[in-house]
């Protein structure tokens, strides 16, 4: 016998309560089961004559509907046996949920949703097609069309019922921001019709059903509507709010993601239509959308290989759960201090320890300034910086279960602070290295029982970055992985896992984009078009203000000491002449004022230094811009390859995630494992292998890309059949 998704109650007064509880999930989400329900219940609705009305609620504390279910869609999908395409099929899924809701709130009597808690996606779609919504009054609750985050368009009237309810301006914020709304803001905004008591949702709902019997038509339905703000191509406003939105959506995508522009046309064209043809046109942008392979690759990436890294999925098992309660930090500098305050957030007591107390005090103050500057209640504020102890005193450090050490990148300095942290708390604590370089297998000799050292490399700032990687040195024991992922999950942030090798997987990849923009500007390519093509092709920022913001001291001070390391076998890497000119000319980047960019002392927007073309003259001939486009994108995706043809990746899913929220590789393509996948890796080495003939050997694909390749293989597709 199939389980109910949602029970039917009929009570007394003739209303039906419609409890959705999921069978075997935590959460809500629409799925077949809750389809199939939902129909048998709209049915009754519309031919039952003992029903008056129906409430819509949910039996799970978590929240009410958190959208559709994602893990259960395959949007790359083949065409199927029926001989209509995959868009089509999809098109076809779409229009059915779509006109199942149009049933709903076309049914012939009142229906009220009663929200005890969350309401995402497509379940803030249901709620939008019932004639009255009430919310509990809670500020943690959240309502939202969040689809946009993940490469999609809300697809079951969300793009026509909000801009009806708020006005087509509000609407597009929401639509296209994935922002969420809390309760209060969703009433002030005519999303909902009462905030309520929690305990008081469902009666309230019910009541207003109960007294409403003849309130069961929605307002667009009523032949007097007009959209809040006015709508049509002839309305000044209307066509005002389009021709901004569109230009700051491509000034933000640069025009990459393909959900973008199918929100924006779902919007104007459907608002200028009657609702069941508006609905229709929305499920045709929302197929074309989920057909591409755009949004198949970042709902895997940013929405199911997220959670499943978040829920431990690396996690060594049988090692039981180890949380944090005392954590030691040593060094209160910038990275220490953003360490600090994510942790004692999270509610970990922190010892910031640092050479001088001035040093200390400064980290510990990073915190209370961030926290003012976030307006947090001074109450709760203060708890957490109670919870941050700094000191110069290793002893401070007696009773640690975490000790994460970020001080200087010098392998001695390191060693000395190692050696005298283990004489307080001994080999048995964990020590994790924030190190972006150094390999950890070679810092772990200064600790006597290296299987419990490992590498946890937070991302600057720390607060903002949600990524974390921990590196796993030769010797690293699985108490030392599951400790520091429990951690990660402890402070909320999103783990991967890697092995050992110099640069690790994240800082050694981010680097060859970085390289690649200096090796053009050495080349003599214009900056602007440098920084420019980085950005189209949905880099945040260009390699040349990525070498300011970090400081092209750092990339010199690694350089030194990569070269101290490896003697002769060293080989300079593609424009390391360029950061020893920079450094000649006393420009170290944003820390001091002068990098590749001038940063005016009147606070001034920063420029392209203008001396730049006198110290790295232009080239007569300048490439176009797929050129360029092409030699920094590739250049990535072939050190990526390289990390997982020699172990240092173990799964796409860690080296797509690390990508997108590590360096801030181009989301749109899922990462760039996704990436290669798509373009299909017999491209992939065909393109590597003309770059190298053209630009060097740093472009040569590894032999595993060309064996991949020439038996049709895919990176995905491989890691598939290795859990099976």
């Amino acid at each position: 016998m199939t389980e109910q998704a949602i029970r039917q109650d009929l009570d007394a007064d003739g209303i039906l309560t419609l409890t959705i509880d999921c069978p075997g999930l935590s959460m809500n989400v629409i799925n077949e089961a809750v389809t199939r329900d939902l129909a048998a219940a709209v049915e009754r609705l519309k031919t039952d004559p003992a029903v008056k009305g129906a409430v819509l609620a949910s039996a799970k504390s978590s929240g009410f509907v958190a959208g559709a279910d994602l893990k259960g869609m395959n949007f790359s999908a083949a065409a199927g046996g029926d001989g209509k395409s995959r868009e089509a099929q999809i098109y076809d899924a779409v229009c059915g949920l779509n006109l199942l809701l149009r049933s709903l709130e076309t049914c012939g009597k009142p229906v009220a949703a009663a929200v005890n808690g969350l309401a995402l996606g497509g379940g803030l779609e249901i709620v939008l097609a019932c004639h009255y919504r009430v919310v509990a009054d809670n500020p943690k609750i959240t309502l939202g069309l969040p689809e946009v985050l993940v490469g999609l368009l809300p697809g079951a009237g969300g793009t026509q019922r909000l801009p009806r309810l708020m006005g087509v301006q509000p609407a597009l914020m929401f639509l296209l921001q994935g922002k969420n709304m809390s309760p209060q803001e969703a009433l002030g905004l005519g999303v909902v019709q009462a905030v309520v008591p929690a305990g008081e949702v469902l009666e309230t709902a019910r009541a207003w059903v109960k007294a409403n019997p003849g309130k069961h038509v929605q307002p667009w339905d009523e032949k007097t509507f007009r959209f809040p703000g006015g709508v049509g191509h002839m309305n000044p406003a209307f066509a005002q709010t389009f021709m901004g939105a569109t230009a700051m959506a491509h000034r933000q995508t640069m025009g990459n993601m393909n959900q973008i522009k199918a929100i924006l046309s779902a919007v104007y064209e459907g608002s200028q239509l009657p609702m069941d043809r508006a609905t229709r046109l929305e499920a045709k942008y929302f197929a074309k959308v989920a057909a591409d392979p755009q949004a198949g690759n970042m709902i895997r990436t940013l929405f199911v290989s997220k959670q499943a890294a978040e829920k431990g999925a690396r996690r060594p098992q049988g090692v039981p759960a180890s949380p944090t309660k005392k954590l030691g930090m040593l060094g209160a500098g910038l990275m220490g201090a953003g360490i600090a305050m994510v942790s004692a957030q999270a509610g970990i007591e922190v010892v910031l320890l640092d050479t001088s107390m001035e040093a200390a005090e400064k980290g510990k103050a990073y915190t209370a300034d961030r926290l003012k500057k976030k307006r947090m209640d001074e109450t709760k504020a203060a708890a957490i910086l109670d919870r941050i102890k700094p000191t110069t005193d290793y002893a401070d450090l007696a009773g640690c279960d975490l000790i994460i050490e970020a001080v200087f990148e010098s392998r001695e300095i390191k060693a000395d602070v190692t050696k005298k942290t283990e004489a307080v708390v001994g080999a048995d604590t964990i020590f994790g290295s924030n190190t972006s370089t150094l390999p950890i297998t070679g810092l772990a000799e200064a600790w006597t029982k290296p299987d419990n050292f490992i590498g946890i490399h937070f991302f600057s700032p720390v607060e903002k970055m949600p990524l974390v990687e921990i590196i796993v040195g030769k010797k690293t024991g699985p108490q030392a992985i599951a400790k520091a992922l429990d951690y990660v999950a402890q402070i909320r942030k999103t783990p991967i896992v890697v092995n050992d090798s110099r640069g690790f997987y994240t800082s050694r990849c981010f680097g060859t984009f970085v390289q690649e923009g200096l090796a053009l500007l050495e080349e003599g390519v214009a900056p602007a078009a440098i920084e420019n093509v980085a950005r189209q092709m949905g880099m945040p920022v260009g390699p040349l203000a990525v070498n300011d913001e970090v400081g092209l001291d750092l990339g010199y001070k690694v350089a030194q000491q990569t070269k101290k390391d490896l003697g002769d076998a060293y080989k300079p890497g593609p424009g390391e002449k360029v950061i020893e000119t920079m450094m000649d000319l006393g420009r170290y980047g944003r820390k001091n004022g002068k990098g590749f960019y001038a940063y005016p002392q009147d606070g001034s927007q920063k420029h392209l230094w203008p001396e730049l073309s006198a110290h790295f003259p232009l080239a007569t001939n300048q490439p176009d811009p797929a050129a360029l486009k092409e030699r920094l994108l590739y250049r990535q995706l072939v050190e990526c390859a390289r990390c997982f043809a020699e172990g240092v990746l173990e799964t796409p899913q860690d080296g797509d995630l690390g990508a997108i929220f590590g360096w801030g590789f181009a989301p749109h393509t899922g990462g760039p494992f996704s990436a290669m996948d798509t373009a299909g890796l017999a491209h992939v080495v065909e393109t590597l292998d003309r770059l190298a003939s053209g630009h060097g050997e740093r472009f040569l694909p590894p032999q595993m890309l060309r064996d991949m390749a020439a038996r049709g293989e895919t990176f995905y597709g491989n890691a598939a059949r290795k859990v099976a």
